[in-house]
């Protein structure tokens, strides 16, 4: 039921895309499905007439024999031309909707969930499948016009050889149990896939070439990858050979009746109840029987292989819905008067057990600079992720002017947010759009682009390109130009500044790799921004960074340890109480200082 409901779903949706396509490919393709049964007719009208001399029947069926020959050739041929027209579309149309699923959720939860990467990396892979189930779908046209034409004709010469196709269903139940087993087998080894395309990943890629050298890790990820595939070798390699003995037992059934059939219609004619003809018309017919089985076997398995990404697609329908069955339908304020609070708010990824954030009570006032600052894994990020609504709090509430952040439409919210995240996007496009998709209505202006940059104090970025902000950025275009790691950073901190009035600014770690100097002087430039939008809109400015000479500048310093908040105040408050702020204040200072020192006496 389920490659029924899959050929269905699959129909529809070549049918919508190219219909006069489909239509002209399905005729062509029943006409070629006769032509085979039709020849072998003519066969035999030609044997009993030639033994019957009779030389004008033996003209006309040699005719139908070539007719039918050159049908069963050129029909099919034909017919794959527009079909497969509208297979790439349909297949395209298959991509674009798992595109639109992937990206449909308003948070990201799904991401942090193995089931999810493990279905989703089938499904990429998978897409081959499609296509070929949907080449499959096509050929089933001219497989049941054949079937069934085939049928007829036996019935006509003896009743019991119609037992002979449906010897054909013990080979295809045996194809859908041995699909089934190869399924669970590509299941169960789903993880290991993907961890070796990761690591393969990491072998070919640019990126991470330099530490894989330095480190000589080139044997250690061969290792990795060799283990992996030879553990999902194992898995496969065992389902396979299950499963062709499976179809090996089934194919066994219609050897044995297609032996029956020849031997059942001899004894005819050496009785005298069948001719010659007849003799020629089983024994074509049951070779064209054979390859209808042989035919139906790889249909079949084209089709549980599609009706298995069919299944992971509804799932991801289904998970996709589930997720965006919110009621979240608030809108965003115009501005912001009393601020941002965060009230007992407490958070646990999916799929653990240990909370990240711990009863978080966090007034953020409007129109301020918050600094958040803490050891790796306090909960910054997370913390970043809750204010932009990617996450949900397991617990408590985070709320703009008393309006439940949670009862706010994402897509309206995040509209009125500019971020620029510690892991940004390296657009692959040109400069002036790698900065204008910040807001995608104004992407191709090229004045407010421009603005963006000097508020990111990253004009000198698109000063050095041959082309400005025409210039294609990236490795993956052949006349692309490659940045540093520096570059890229400025130039996604000049997309968060294409919005002019949000009012959340997030700045997570917007100049790590800058030096202190020009990471200070850039902030001094956000804090500029930060009291502009916040006198227009109340907006407030979140920042994270490491730099304790940077965050002293804000109007609030926010300290995570463990998941907690510990202190809250300015600068001067919290090195007053002298606690772990001061103590990791003074510790970078201190390293400043022996910095400064050394490189003095150098």
């Amino acid at each position: 039921m389920t490659a029924l409901t899959s050929m269905r779903g699959m129909l529809r949706i070549a049918w919508r895309t190219s219909p006069r396509k489909m239509a002209v490919s399905i005729v062509l393709m029943a006409l070629g499905g006769a032509s085979w049964p039709m020849l072998a007719l003519a066969l035999k009208l030609g044997v009993n007439a030639a033994l019957s001399g009779d030389t004008s029947g033996s003209t006309v069926a040699a005719a139908f024999v070539v007719s039918g020959l050159i049908g069963a050739l050129i029909l099919q041929h034909f017919a794959y031309v527009p079909y497969a027209e509208a297979t790439e579309m349909a297949t395209i149309a298959l991509e674009a909707e798992l595109v639109e699923l992937a990206n449909t959720a308003p948070g990201i939860e799904q991401y942090e969930s193995a089931e999810y990467a493990d279905k989703i990396e089938l499904l990429k892979k998978g897409m081959a499948e499609f296509h070929d189930g949907m080449l499959g779908l096509m050929s089933m046209v001219s497989l049941v016009t054949s079937v069934a034409l085939t049928g007829l004709l036996l019935v006509f010469v003896n009743p019991w050889l119609l037992l002979l196709p449906l010897a054909a269903i013990p080979p295809v139940l045996a194809s859908q149990r041995a699909q089934r087993i190869v399924n669970r087998a590509k299941e169960e080894s789903a993880g290991a896939t993907r961890q070796a395309s990761h690591l393969f990943g990491m072998a070919t890629s640019a990126r991470p070439a330099k530490e894989v050298r330095l480190f000589r890790l080139q044997a250690e990820l061969r290792r990795r990858h060799a283990s992996l595939w030879h553990a999902v070798g194992a898995v496969l390699w065992r389902a396979e050979r299950r499963a062709a003995l499976v179809e090996a037992a089934g194919q066994l059934v219609f050897g044995v009746a297609y032996v029956g059939a020849v031997l059942l219609v001899l004894r005819d004619a050496v009785s005298g109840h069948a001719g010659v003809g007849d003799v020629v018309l089983v024994i074509v017919l049951a070779v064209q029987v054979n390859q209808q089985v042989t035919a139906a076997l790889d249909l079949f398995r084209k089709l549980q292989r599609m009706a298995q990404g069919m299944t992971r697609l509804h799932w991801l329908r289904q998970t996709v819905s589930a997720g965006t069955g919110r009621a979240a339908t608030a809108t965003a304020p115009d501005r912001i008067r009393s601020g941002i609070r965060l009230a007992g708010v407490s958070f646990t990824y999916p799929g653990t057990v240990k909370p990240v954030l711990h009863g978080v009570d966090l007034h953020l006032p409007a129109g301020s600079t918050v600094a958040i600052v803490g050891e790796n894994g306090a909960g910054k990020s997370t913390l970043i992720n809750l204010l932009c609504g990617f996450y949900r709090p397991t617990a408590g509430r985070i709320l703009v002017d008393d309006v439940d952040l949670a009862t706010m439409s994402p897509a309206r919210w995040r509209a009125r947010l500019a971020t620029a995240f510690q892991d940004f996007v390296r657009f692959e496009l040109p400069a002036g759009q790698v900065v204008g998709v910040g807001d995608l209505p104004r992407r191709d202006d090229v004045d407010a682009v421009h603005a963006a940059l000097g508020r990111a104090r990253a004009e000198d970025v698109v000063d050095r390109l041959p082309d400005g902000l025409a210039t294609q950025v990236g490795k993956s275009w052949i006349e692309g130009v490659e940045l540093s790691g520096g570059q890229w950073q400025k130039l996604a901190v000049g997309r968060a500044m294409m919005r002019t009035a949000p009012l959340l600014l997030i700045l997570d770690e917007p100049a790590s790799a800058l030096d202190p100097q020009a990471e200070h002087v850039l902030f001094e430039r956000y804090a500029e921004n930060a009291r502009r939008v916040g006198e227009e809109s109340g907006a407030v400015t979140v920042f994270v960074s490491h730099r304790f000479s940077t965050v002293r500048m804000a109007d609030l310093i926010v300290v995570l340890s463990q998941g907690r908040v510990t202190e809250v105040g300015g600068h001067s408050d919290l090195m007053a109480r002298d606690g772990l702020y001061a103590e990791l204040f003074g510790i970078q200072a201190r390293a400043y200082a022996g910095e400064a020192t050394g490189g003095a006496d150098s």
